[in-house]
């Protein structure tokens, strides 16, 4: 059998189809309509279909129906295999005992923060810091919304956790720009030329 193909993706397809055998399109569309879309990159609708089929080569999903309609192409209903399922168990278990070794941008970007200018840094963690402010506002309403709707909070623990993690990046950011605005933390050409200098050289010459 093929390596099996986990991502987070796969893991919400696989989840979905936990519930009942359904075409990609049905997929795509629950994962947006239950706002799993801001967990998973599905902007693209094909991003489900390269999913899926790396799921059905894996032998964790597998065709259950196909129908045609007039004058439409064929659709596919998939449904969970015991494989899948096995390890729909395994990851959704990993997943919340292993903490992931993962990769974003931003803390990229602050490895390198001293190759722009201070002022330029600041500018731009000063734009991050006014969009996360937004996206909490937004993303506050939405899930009071949702509770006020009597969904139970087992459902809306992934996004309670969104927030907690949006509202932790937003406060460490506005205590950086604190410093960078005092200047508690800076930087020049020369300032980096030494610091360089200082740790490309022998321990025992620093």
């Amino acid at each position: 059998m093929p390596g099996r193909p986990r991502s987070p993706l796969a893991m919400v397809v696989l989840a979905m189809l936990r519930e009942q055998p359904m075409h990609a399109y049905r997929i795509h569309e629950l994962i947006n309509e239950r706002g799993k879309n801001a967990i998973v990159n599905v902007a693209q609708r094909n991003s489900v279909y390269q999913a899926i089929d790396q799921l059905v080569r894996a032998g964790l999903i597998g065709v259950r129906a196909t129908s045609r309609d007039e004058g439409r192409p064929e659709r596919v209903a998939y449904e969970l295999t015991q494989d899948g399922q096995q390890a729909l168990e395994e990851w959704l278990t990993a997943s919340l005992s292993v903490p992931a070794r993962e990769f974003p941008q931003f803390p990229a970007g602050l490895a390198f923060i001293m190759l722009v200018p201070p002022k330029q840094a600041i500018a731009a963690l000063k734009r991050r810091a006014q969009t996360l402010e937004r996206q909490l506002e937004a993303d506050t309403a939405t899930l009071t919304q949702v509770r006020k709707s009597g969904l139970p909070r087992l459902f809306l623990v992934d996004d309670e956790y969104r927030l907690a993690m949006a509202r932790a990046e937003l406060a460490w950011v506005r205590a950086l720009l604190a410093d960078l605005r005092a200047k508690k933390i800076t930087w020049s050409e020369k300032y980096l030329r030494e610091i360089a200098a200082r740790f490309s050289a022998p321990p025992g010459e620093r």
